[in-house]
């Protein structure tokens, strides 16, 4: 015990263990982010309609909509790693709270055991658990981001949607009725949400009336801690295989990306290109989608007068009638056509390669998280 205190022993220890389970951490999102880009790349111009209200909007592609989840993976990689440089700090030096008499070297201690550096204040050294907050919010939010890709998931593997088939090794069974195929493991993500949420809440909860420096009530932080990250990489683990075994049922995605009127955006933005202010486009384009639902016509029903009857623009130059063509228009940077997506791929893959070896690395630190005990 000369020249430690179990305060910044504990705390070291923690930090230790949380190195490792940060990059752990990092190492899943990579796999899901690689499980998307991978599903997005084999299926680069599939169709699908695109939602706001969860009503169908305008069509994009299967890969743009699994790239979008790509881009939060993303965000959660960063924090992931903006938590790894504040908890990658050593503790040991600062006692009980107030440093220690013994000419011991930080230093090189620091370099022993891995660390990027040595505290600064020896009271924020015992009394700090602003790493551990930092862990828990980042799992917060891949759990967040995790729950919104299976609440699309159990979507479109409905009999409503039918985009998507699941291997039958992640789906379950009814006990009662035989047609039914159910999008458990996606469920249980959902539901694992709200446990990580509470983790977080219930530190932040118990730090908020702490003075300094150390306070037994710390002892609080590592089975929420212990539990999130568990919580989270088993959720890590089993996503990536389901993403790359699911089947995506394209007609049916294609028929309905331009279903219920979806490229009526399309023909208001014709009108707006060629001078008709968009306003008076949009009451233009509204007026011929109720029309064709009165006539029970679709904008492909339409004849060369019909077209012409509603705008002079029309009588020259039609809007996009398919999915493809509705994509392909849509060529800007960040976009929905098919060149400005495989951009985006190209950017995702140079991401994930230069990431994994970030990762790889610093796989010495992945050997400091052990098995936590049970929460």
């Amino acid at each position: 015990h000369t020249g430690r205190s179990r305060n910044d022993q504990v705390i070291n220890d923690v930090r230790l263990w949380t190195r490792g389970a940060l990059l752990a951490l990092m190492d899943g999102v990579l796999d899901l982010a690689d499980a998307l880009a991978g599903t997005a790349a084999a299926h680069p111009n599939m169709p699908m309609p695109g939602y706001t209200h969860l009503q169908r909007a305008q069509p994009v592609s299967l890969a743009h909509h699994l790239l979008a989840y790509v881009a939060m993976l993303q965000r959660d990689y960063d924090r992931l790693s903006d938590a790894l440089r504040r908890t990658n700090v050593m503790a040991l030096g600062a006692g009980a709270l107030a440093g220690v008499t013994y000419p011991i070297d930080r230093e090189a201690t620091r370099a022993d055991l891995g660390f990027d550096s040595v505290s600064a204040n020896s009271m924020d050294a015992v009394g700090d658990r602003d790493f551990i907050l930092d862990t828990l919010y980042a799992c917060a939010m891949i759990a967040m981001h995790i729950s919104r890709l299976s609440e699309e998931i159990i979507l479109w593997t409905s009999a409503e949607f039918r985009f998507l088939i699941l291997s039958d090794a992640f789906s379950t069974g009814s006990s009662i009725m035989p047609q039914k195929k159910n999008a458990d493991i996606a469920e249980l993500a959902r539901g694992k949400t709200g446990r990580v949420y509470g983790n977080l809440v219930a530190l932040l909860t118990t730090m908020k009336g702490t003075p300094m420096t150390f306070n037994k009530d710390f002892q609080e932080d590592k089975e929420v801690l212990f539990d999130s990250v568990d919580t989270v990489l088993a959720t890590l683990d089993v996503l990536p295989p389901m993403i790359r075994t699911g089947t995506w049922q394209a007609q049916r995605m294609a028929d309905a990306a331009i279903a219920d009127f979806s490229l009526a955006t399309d023909a208001a933005d014709l009108l707006a290109r060629r001078g008709v202010p968009f306003r008076e486009a949009h009451a233009i384009t509204g007026k011929l989608v109720a029309d064709c639902i009165a006539a029970g016509k679709t904008f492909s029903d339409l004849s060369d007068a019909e077209w012409a009857a509603v705008h002079p623009v029309f009588a020259a130059e039609r809007p996009p009638l398919t999915a493809m063509e509705s994509l392909r228009s849509r060529d800007v940077a960040g976009g929905v056509a098919p060149n400005r997506t495989a951009e985006q791929l190209e950017g995702v893959r140079a991401w994930l390669g230069a990431s994994r070896a970030e990762v790889n690395a610093r796989a010495d630190l992945r050997e400091t998280m052990m098995a936590a005990p049970a929460s």
